[in-house]
């Protein structure tokens, strides 16, 4: 059976991520997906978080030919074919890119030996057209290509992250099943892009106490209210969070 694997950094996932897997899902017979650090960029949430909402996403499209496999996480290419083919002897690999890295991919390490050893499924990304000469590069270093027939949207990880617009533009760039866990748990900054753009009035009682809940029996006036249990979801998250700590910004290698 054709596996089609699909690896990102889900910093965090996008509209865009949900276009692709729902469209590998028709085109092959199991979807396979997992976040990790990629060794050009700097990370906005730790590795912990971002599979959480990867699999968040992964749910919510639940499909059972679609599945989250964190052991397949590494920075490089290379070691996850050889945990792919070793979790699944035999079985045809296809790794899937989407059109921005096509460039990136010969620097890539042991870029030679991750081509000889699956199909690589190209996805045009809005905004970044294939280039015939990337891919007659590729196929100079024995490349077997499929071009999917699929548009994934120009969606951006990084606007979420603060490097573009702000605030309600950036959570939409978020699949709608994962915008009410990053606001929950204001992951990348985002629940207070909402409040500043609210209207003064709203954004002052956001941070007025409601006299009904400003203190509880047997604490102090005054004292803040008891938490409000969060959803499963933003529980898990934030549970990753603590136990992985501050995201680690180390300068990523020459080549991934």
């Amino acid at each position: 059976m054709t596996i089609a694997l699909f690896g990102t950094s889900a910093d965090p996932p996008t509209e865009g991520h949900r276009v692709l897997l729902e469209g590998l899902l028709r085109h092959y017979p199991r979807v396979v997906t997992w976040a990790s650090d990629n060794p050009m960029k700097q990370h906005g949430q730790p590795l912990a978080v971002r599979m959480e909402l990867l699999a968040a996403l992964v749910a919510a499209i639940g499909d059972p030919r679609l599945s989250l496999e964190p052991q397949l996480s590494s920075p490089w290419a290379i070691e996850t074919l050889g945990r792919a083919a070793a979790r699944w002897p035999g079985e045809p690999l296809i790794f899937v890119v989407g059109s921005d890295l096509l460039a990136q991919i010969p620097r890539w390490r042991q870029a030679a030996a991750v081509l000889a050893g699956c199909r690589l499924a190209v996805a045009a990304r809005a905004g970044w057209p294939v280039q015939a000469a990337d891919l007659a590069r590729l196929e100079g270093l024995g490349a077997r290509l499929e071009l999917l027939d699929l548009q994934v949207p120009g969606t951006a990880s990084s606007r979420v992250r603060g490097s573009g617009p702000a605030g309600s533009s950036a959570l939409e760039e978020v699949p709608p099943a994962l915008r009410p866990v990053l606001l929950e748990q204001n992951l990348y900054g985002l629940a207070g892009d909402r409040l500043a753009q609210a209207p003064p009035a709203m954004a002052a009682a956001a941070h007025t106490p409601d006299p009904a809940t400003a203190s509880a029996p047997g604490s102090a006036p005054g004292s803040p209210p008891a938490a409000v249990p969060l959803p499963a979801a933003g529980a898990q998250i934030s549970r990753a969070a603590a136990a992985a700590g501050p995201p680690a910004h180390p300068q990523p290698p020459a080549t991934p």
